[in-house]
Order: structure tokens, then sequence, then C-alpha cells
């Protein structure tokens, strides 16, 4: 069994995870922000010491790839790049509304992810727990609406019932929630937390049947670019528009 790490930035409190011989060893945790870039290193080399590993035994990295925190997905993709390059360490790219969707209560038959994505709109995703998930708890959750924008309304409006809300964006669309559906149900906080934990999980499943990343091709899932690259893309089309001709 590959020995391998696991890193989750995609929301506000960061993670990351050794797995050796199939099993999650150890999981720390660090707060979200422009420090994931300062803390992110010296956290690797805490966890590979404690492993007894060298960064060059470490075999495979699983990356939490998005959509979510677009100054988190962008450090997180990058050490995956670097380490890629500079070690040979084989990289998967595991959508992190997948990793949410694994926080959902027992009973829970249908997911919809709340990431805010600003204006109004959600990075959202629908999944269904699997046929089997009675028989095993550790069912892979199927994918019924993949990744992308919209509005909340609008996924609730398509949503099977009884369907369980997941994710950190869901303190602002509160107001989209409709208050008599009680087939609309908010899950507990702490669950709307994506961790490295699941990352490597998901991360080893998909390692398992080949679904590795090519270092050179790796991006972020964004869905929308960032709010940054939007004003400026904007700004240089107005100026093209005022320029005399």
């Amino acid at each position: 069994m590959p020995r391998a790490l696991a890193v989750e930035t995609s929301g506000r409190n960061g993670s990351i995870a050794s797995v050796d011989a199939g099993a999650v060893r150890e999981e720390l945790e660090f707060p979200h922000g422009l420090r994931h870039a300062a803390e992110i290193l010296p956290l690797i080399d805490r966890l590979c010491r404690n492993r007894g590993w060298s960064p060059a035994d470490v075999q495979h990295l699983y990356v939490s790839a998005g959509p979510g925190s677009f100054t988190g997905l962008r450090i997180a993709v990058t050490l995956a790049k670097t380490m890629a390059f500079a070690t040979g360490v084989k990289l998967v790219a595991v959508p992190s509304v997948r990793v949410l969707a694994h926080n959902a209560p027992p009973d829970a038959r249908h997911v919809v992810i709340v990431l805010d994505a600003k204006r109004d709109q959600i990075f959202t995703a629908r999944f269904e727990r699997a046929a089997d998930a009675d028989d095993d708890p550790d069912a892979a959750w199927v994918e019924r609406e993949p990744a992308r924008l919209d509005a909340l309304s609008a996924v609730l409006a398509r949503a099977p019932r009884p369907v369980h809300l997941l994710g950190e964006g869901i303190p602002y669309h509160l107001q989209f929630i409709p208050p008599t559906d009680p087939a609309v149900i908010v899950t507990p906080e702490p669950l709307w937390r994506a961790r490295a934990s699941v990352v490597a999980a998901i991360g080893g499943t998909m390692a398992a049947t080949g679904q590795f990343a090519d270092p050179d091709r790796l991006t972020p899932i964004y869905i929308r670019p960032p709010e940054a690259e939007e004003k400026f893309d904007k700004a240089r089309a107005a100026a093209v528009v005022a320029a005399p001709t």
C-alpha cells in the first residue's frame, strides 16, 4: 500500500493527513487564510517525521481540488505540482464537493452542497446515496448533478425530498431555504467542513483505479474565475472599448 499525504484547503479551516498501509495515521488542522502558505510545509514535515519518512518516501499526494476558497485551492495545487516535479509523487485531484458529501448524516439519502459564490449564487453539486448504502455505510455517493454555479432556490426546486444541505455557504443563503418545508434539512455546522481524512479515503479509491492527475495540467476546480481576475478582464475590456480608433 502506498505512503500518502492528503491535503484539504478548500474551506475556512485546512487540514492535512498522513496515510500508510491504507489507513489514516495522523490528521493535523491549521487555520484558513494566507497562513496556509506559511504553515502547510511545516505540517507536512511534521507528519513525515512522525512516520519516519523523507519527502521521497511519499508515493501519493491526494489534494482537494475545488470548488472552494480560491486562495486555499491555489496554494494546495501549487504545492502538489511542486512536489510532483521535485520528488515524482503521483497526484490525485479529489473534487471537494465529494469530500463534503461524505459528511452527510447516516439517514441522509439526498445531499446538496452549498458553498458561497457571492451575488446570491452558490458553488454546488447534488448527490444521492448509493443503493447498497444500507448494507455498506461507507458506500460511495452517486453524483446526480456535477459541481457548478447555481442559485440555491433553483437547486432545491429540482432536488428530491428529503434533502440535506451541507457546506459553509449555508449561513449566507438562509433566505433561500424554505422555512415551511421540513424536508429541507440543514445539517449541523460541524459537518460543513471538509477534512483531509476524507480526502485521503476518496483519493485512495481513485488511485486504486488509476485516476492520477497530470502535474503539468493540474489546475484548481474554480467553476468561475476568481473575482480579481474577473475585475481585471472587465477593466481590460472597458479600456479596449474606450481606446481611440
